[in-house]
């Protein structure tokens, strides 16, 4: 079974990172976007299994994007997680309070990546 992950963060190097890491998995479709917003309307039309989440965005920040992913039908059961480099215990409490699924620290390794979101899923 193929699992469809959305990879979410605002910078361009990291998120082709990340994507390319996560490619490596046969299991997974990886698709990615640069924005809360664009998340949001993306994972609607898309149905991913999985969402990583860059915590700290222009605009609309990752707490935010799952707000809004929470409030439309589409993604309110979509499992998320957080990207952030603020992964300190009083960080990942907050932020599973908000219904996150798990937390991956910034910076990742690119070679563990797959293995963490599997983990996850």
């Amino acid at each position: 079974m193929t699992a469809r992950i959305l990879y979410v963060d605002d910078e361009d190097d990291i998120r082709e990172i990340a994507a390319m890491a996560l490619e490596l998995d046969p299991g997974f479709l990886v698709r990615d976007c640069g924005s809360g917003r664009a998340a949001v309307s993306l994972a609607a039309e898309w149905k991913p299994d999985l969402i990583l989440l860059d915590v700290m965005m222009p605009e609309m920040d990752g707490p935010a994007t799952l707000a809004a992913l929470r409030a439309q039908a589409e993604t309110a059961d979509t499992p998320v997680a957080f990207i952030t480099a603020r992964a300190g215990r009083d960080d990942a409490e907050r932020l599973a309070g908000l219904g996150a699924c798990g937390i991956i620290a910034k910076p990742f390794d690119p070679m563990t990546l797959a293995a963490q979101v599997r983990a996850l899923l």
